[in-house]
């Protein structure tokens, strides 16, 4: 078993000085956290990957192909392998457990 403290992981996340944070990978799929304060803007590209994620807290919009919803804390999010995506209009610092299956290249 492997197990994990959301706060742990954003400590050290923060301490690497880096948006994302991959803390686990396996044979079939890997997950991160993703940090994106207010008023950033997201780089991301579409990935080869399936992807969800689980909004850990803030607020924003995400954009998914052409479709947009807001997303605050508990909101779920499935991202299509291929498909463009981007989280916007960022009100409130954003932390995101995000899952890729395959696992991310």
């Amino acid at each position: 078993m492997k197990a994990f403290r959301l706060d742990e992981l954003e400590a050290e996340r923060a301490a690497n000085d880096g948006a994302y944070m991959q803390f686990l990978r396996e044979r079939n799929m890997s997950a991160g956290l993703y940090a994106l304060d207010a008023g950033e803007l997201d780089p991301q590209k579409p990935h080869q990957q399936d992807e969800v994620y689980f909004v850990v807290s803030g607020r924003a919009s995400i954009t998914v192909g052409l479709e947009t919803t807001q997303v605050a804390r508990g909101s779920v999010i499935y991202v299509p392998a291929g498909v463009a995506h981007k989280f916007h209009h960022i009100t409130e610092d954003l932390r995101v457990l995000v899952v890729f299956s395959p696992p991310e290249s």
